[in-house]
Parts: C-alpha cells; sequence; structure tokens
C-alpha cells in the first residue's frame, strides 16, 4: 500500500526581505493529525514559516505542499476550505455579530444560509461559547471569548489543518490555561493537524506532539517535548528548553514542601 503524502511539507524553503534571510532552507515534513509547536526568539522565522504554510507570504525559493500538492497550484477558496488560521489579535469583524464572523467563509464558499446557521452553533458548543452569544458584537465579548470566536471562526469550514500564531499571548493565564487545553481537545476530537506558533515554551512542550526549535531563520531543533527536556548539544535550545524544567522543579518542591516563598 501506498504510504499517503504528509499533511504538510516544506521543501528547502526560504524567504528574503530586502536583502535579508528570514527563513533559510527550511525542509519540514509533518504527518497528519500531528500537532506541531514552532519556538524561538523574536526574529526567528516561525510567522514567517507559519505564512508560507497558507500563502500569506510566498517563498523566494522552495515548494511548500499540502497532501502532496504544490499551494501555488491551489485557488484561494480551495486554500479557505483546508487551512483554519488562528493569530493573536484575532482580527474579528467588529461591525459584525458573532454569527456572522463565524459564518464568513462558509458564506464566501456558498453554503446556503440553513447550512451556515447550523454549522455557527456547532462551532459554538465545540468551542464552549454559550449560544446567546452569537449575536453580539466582539466589542461586548471578553478578551477570551473573542479568541473563542476566532477559533470557531477558522474552523468554520471544516478544514484539515489549523495554523495558530500566538493564539493566547494577549490572555490572563487562567483563560489562556483553558483555552489552550481547549484547541487541545479540538485537534484532537476533530482530527485535525495543528502548527501553532508559540514563544512560551511550557505551553509549547505540554500542547505539542512535536516541537521546532527555530533561529536566525533555520530550524535548529525537531523532537518530541520529552526529548528535547531531557537535553540537547545546541546551547540556544537548552536555554529555552531549561525554563520549563526549572517551573516543573519548583512546583514539585513545593507540592513536596521543601520550598516556597512565605
Amino acid at each position: 500500500m501506498t504510504e499517503p503524502p504528509p499533511a504538510i511539507a516544506l521543501d528547502a524553503v526560504s524567504r528574503v526581505y530586502d536583502g535579508a534571510v528570514v527563513v533559510e532552507a527550511v525542509t519540514l515534513s509533518i504527518p497528519k493529525g500531528q500537532f506541531v509547536a514552532l519556538v524561538g526568539g523574536s526574529g526567528a522565522g516561525k510567522t514567517t514559516l507559519l505564512k508560507m504554510i497558507n500563502a500569506l507570504v510566498v517563498p523566494t525559493t522552495g515548494t511548500v505542499r499540502l497532501d502532496g500538492a504544490a499551494i501555488d497550484g491551489l485557488d484561494g477558496p480551495t486554500l479557505r476550505r483546508r487551512i483554519g488560521y488562528v493569530f493573536q489579535e484575532v482580527g474579528l469583524f467588529p461591525h459584525l455579530t458573532v454569527a456572522e464572523n463565524v459564518g464568513m467563509v462558509p458564506s464566501l464558499l456558498g453554503w446556503d444560509a440553513a447550512t451556515t446557521a447550523a454549522r455557527v452553533d456547532d462551532l459554538l458548543d465545540l468551542t464552549a461559547l454559550p449560544r446567546d452569544l452569537a449575536g453580539r458584537l466582539p466589542a461586548q465579548l471578553s478578551g477570551g471569548q473573542r479568541q473563542r470566536v476566532g477559533v470557531a471562526r477558522a474552523l468554520a469550514a471544516k478544514p484539515g489543518l489549523l495554523l495558530m500564531d500566538e493564539p493566547f499571548g494577549a490572555l490572563d493565564p487562567v483563560t489562556r490555561a483553558t483555552l489552550a487545553d481547549d484547541v487541545r481537545r479540538l485537534h484532537d476530537q476533530l482530527d485535525l493537524t495543528t502548527v501553532m506558533v508559540t514563544h512560551d515554551v511550557a505551553e509549547a512542550v505540554l500542547l505539542a506532539d512535536r516541537v521546532v526549535v527555530m533561529a536566525g531563520g533555520q530550524v535548529i531543533a525537531d523532537d518530541t517535548p520529552r526529548a528535547l527536556l531531557a537535553g540537547h548539544a545546541d546551547p540556544r535550545v537548552e536555554a529555552l528548553m531549561s525554563a520549563p524544567r526549572r517551573q516543573a522543579q519548583r512546583v514539585a518542591a513545593l507540592l513536596a514542601g521543601e520550598g516556597g516563598h512565605g
């Protein structure tokens, strides 16, 4: 039996802006159903790499493929059906209701009103939003609710691929942790392939199946959270992984009654 192509394949992908190399010859293969976190410092190339997957940024060299098909041969509606995109600023249309925001892509794709309305109700349930929020404007919602609407909108056309760029960065810690857990639940429940950019390494190792570390536009590590936490030869990777290790050790010490601040 022929093995299916990966959900996402980046083949020697690079991006140059005004002579500066932002992403350099990155090759990645992400199988269907995997949750991948992209981590690294500011300017590492994470967001540019993510945007090349959904054609918001065109590679200077190299090829991006979804399910084996090069994305430069796919039109906009096809990409919107296959890819959901969530980013930190949410980007909800302020003059549209929650239902209108969530139903935007299905409407653009020609879904009838009844099908779109039913999908909106389903997505409010999936993202743990009360259905009575459907008629509200974004300004009437909390930050966490707006971000949940952003996730619902990204999933509206039933994509197989979910891309997330710092999706929880503007939220308070409790809301952030709850929403992160819900996103992982949705990933598993809907059989998604998910790629998430985050600066929070602890969040990456707790949520993702695989962590890809970038620096200077290149991939410098790519492994499971457990393997990366166990140690890595590159000091840049070690520096990133030391923070969640220290946090875990402090929590373990507190639970054991061995430390604290009072």
